[in-house]
């Protein structure tokens, strides 16, 4: 049977950690594919996005040469809001046979109960949690506890190294024109040089 991986997201900008996950992800789960699939209008975020023009780009940048990795940018074409379980709909027409795995960060984790038709994401996909860097081990415990008592016994984690990073960290680095660390690809930081993006300018 086909294995499907699905690991959404803002991808504003894509970064290390995310790399990390697609690799450990495809590795760990034995994945035929991994989708990697930029939000286009993402109903849940409080501040604008940069442009799906943008992220998609980079997105290609980040994936693309990581083996069974694909970039897919049906949720930046689709009007409207972006809805996971619309997506997942709509790969499992396309791939009657597949098995799914939808992989999610600790905090959309913790937030997946506010998710637009939940139960039903489940029955789709398996869902697999990576844990954010910094928790200590009884939190972990803690947190995967939840998971099972209020949401589904089937839900698994991945293995690997939580990466300490974020996109907001980034953003906020580069809107101050602070040092910053190896965070990106260089590919990627060149096209936000480029494109001057994340400066206390809008984007464009």
């Amino acid at each position: 049977m086909t294995r499907i991986g699905i690991f959404g997201g803002a991808f504003d900008p894509p970064h290390i950690a995310h790399i990390a996950l697609a690799r450990a992800a495809v590795a760990q789960f034995h994945l035929d594919e991994l989708r990697v699939i930029p939000t286009g209008s993402a109903w849940h975020k409080s501040r604008s996005l940069s442009s799906g023009t943008h992220r998609l780009a980079m997105a290609h940048l980040a994936f693309d040469e990581i083996d069974k990795v694909h970039v897919d940018s049906r949720e930046i074409d689709r009007d409207g809001p972006t809805y996971t379980v619309d997506t997942l709909t709509a790969l499992k027409t396309e791939h009657p046979r597949a098995m799914f795995y939808l992989f999610i960060g600790e905090d959309q984790a913790l937030a997946f109960k506010t998710w637009h038709q939940w139960p039903a994401i489940l029955d789709m996909a398996t869902v697999v949690v990576a844990q954010r860097a910094g928790l200590l081990d009884a939190e972990k415990s803690s947190r995967a506890a939840q998971w099972h008592n209020g949401v589904s016994a089937n839900v698994q984690s991945l293995d690997m190294q939580p990466v300490a990073v974020s996109a907001t960290e980034i953003r906020s680095h580069l809107a101050n024109a602070a040092p910053m660390p190896p965070w990106l690809p260089a590919s990627v930081q060149r096209y936000i040089d480029q494109h001057r993006l994340y400066t206390t300018h809008a984007n464009d």
